[in-house]
């Protein structure tokens, strides 16, 4: 009995050492041939009544010495890191997942043509693809499923959602003011150049006034200091200001400031010059 043993594990033995060098260099290679190879042993041994100290005894004499396990996965190792509510968890969200994901499908596929519901749907006058309604201007597709996971009540909306739409509207607003301020800011902007505009036209349409009249053109002397006062004047000019002075040159001297020429009289300035706005020169 023990030379049968012995002659059944010297070839198991040879058997061991081809597989290995056939499955060199792969990961599980050596473990899944050691595994197998101590199920035969055991097997072999139990079928002969040797005893399983016997049997650990012979199965280490034919162990390859120096052979390392294969390394670990880095995901076996993330694994192993989590504890076992954690682990429990993510087996649970994949499942979840993997049921809607069958769930959607089922739900998308089009309803086969030998369905006893879809039959009496056709028979009380339903087209596929079509609207409902007489006129066919209600629903075309059936409402849609949304798998909500969240522990909310009936008709409340998901959380994350809900921020997601909070973040929308605060977003919305923000964009509004801007928009606010830069229309605000051009209204300011172009009021502020049309006020500078009828100050100009008022000074040149003053000196005008005065050659006409052969007065004498004092210009006042300019001071940095005064830079102030001189823009608190500049806004007290307003256009009746500036109108009153165009009206007294067209009405006097039959001059217009924006055409640069003093007419022959009244009939040819009324002819060639009807406005007295400068942007209908």
């Amino acid at each position: 009995m023990t030379g049968f043993v012995k002659f059944t594990l010297d070839t198991l033995h040879k058997f061991y050492e081809k597989e290995v060098a056939d499955d060199k260099g792969r990961d599980d290679g050596g473990d899944s041939s050691r595994d197998t190879f101590d199920d035969t042993i055991k097997v072999s041994a139990g079928a002969k009544g040797v005893s399983e100290n016997r049997w650990k005894v012979n199965a280490s004499k034919y162990r390859i010495s120096g052979k390392k396990d294969p390394p670990i996965s880095s995901s076996k190792n993330k694994l192993k890191t989590l504890s076992w509510q954690e682990r429990r968890k993510l087996e649970r969200d994949r499942k979840q997942k993997e049921e809607d994901e069958q769930t959607l499908a089922k739900v998308e596929a089009p309803i086969p043509q030998s369905n006893i519901g879809f039959k009496l749907l056709k028979q009380m006058g339903y087209t596929p693809s079509a609207a409902l309604g007489k006129e066919g201007l209600g629903r075309a597709e059936p409402v849609g499923i949304e798998i909500r996971r969240s522990r909310v009540g009936i008709g409340l909306d998901d959380p994350y959602k809900e921020k997601r739409k909070n973040e929308k509207i605060i977003a919305e607003r923000k964009r509004r003011k801007e928009e606010d301020l830069m229309q605000d800011f051009g209204l300011r902007q172009k009021s502020r150049w049309q006020s500078k505009r009828v100050v100009a036209n008022f000074h040149k349409a003053k000196v005008a006034l005065d050659q006409l009249e052969n007065r004498e053109i004092i210009e006042p002397e300019k001071n940095e200091n005064d830079k102030e006062e001189e823009d608190e004047e500049e806004e007290e000019i307003t256009e009746e200001d500036l109108q009153e002075v165009l009206m007294k040159l067209r009405d006097d001297h039959n001059y217009c400031l924006f055409c640069g020429c003093k007419y022959e009289s009244k009939d040819a300035l009324f002819t060639n010059c009807t406005e007295t706005n400068e942007d209908d020169h």
